[in-house]
């Protein structure tokens, strides 16, 4: 069964080779992931980028989706779990992007809302964790400002497409942390979930 998360804002649906190309020109948008090693400009990278991400769902280490932002009437960009480990309950939540027509709308705060309530109590992780490079300091706020601790800095980590070697920051959020900052600094965010075969 494929996961659907959404609320009154956003609908998060699983991203496939059948849906992907409504994405073609939010990825199409020069250095919209500057920051990642992934490449997603032309129609052929992005459905590269996608297959690879099925790949991972194939194995249980990933659950990609396509974002749809209900207030605009548009598809806005992608998102997934990834690198699940099932057996320590750990996850992360990456591979993000969204139009830059998208960003600072509040969009964002209302997908990763659904992603952290739906991993922490329905998929029944322990820890959620986000990797962003040192200099994206707009991806980093973003994530503290969900409450996440900064847990370390892996120096010289990740290639990018540029052929420069990023400093990756390893933010974290446990379970027991987001039950307080949900309450706190969510409130009013309502949200349901089904499982639906699309």
């Amino acid at each position: 069964m494929d996961i659907v998360l959404e609320n009154e804002r956003v609908q998060l649906s699983p991203l496939t080779l059948n849906n992907y190309h409504l994405l073609l020109p939010i990825a199409s948008q020069k250095d919209l992931v500057q920051f990642s090693p992934s490449d997603i400009e032309t129609p052929q990278a992005l459905k590269n980028y996608v297959a690879i991400a099925l790949e991972q769902k194939e194995q249980g280490s990933g659950i990609p989706f396509i974002i749809y932002d209900k207030k605009e009437g548009e598809y806005a960009g992608s998102t997934r779990y990834m690198n699940i480990h099932w057996q320590n309950k750990v996850a992360h939540i990456g591979s993000t992007w969204i139009g830059r027509e998208f960003q600072g709308t509040g969009l964002n705060t209302h997908m990763k809302f659904l992603m952290l309530e739906y991993a922490f109590n329905h998929l029944n992780f322990e820890k959620i964790e986000f990797r962003v490079d040192e200099r994206n300091m707009k991806s980093r706020k973003a994530v503290e400002k969900l409450g996440c601790t900064l847990e370390g800095i892996l120096r010289k980590d990740v290639y990018l497409l540029s052929g420069f070697k990023r400093n990756t920051c390893c933010y974290g959020l446990l379970k027991e942390e987001w039950l307080i900052i949900k309450k706190t600094d969510f409130e009013g965010y309502s949200s349901f979930f089904s499982d639906s075969v699309l």
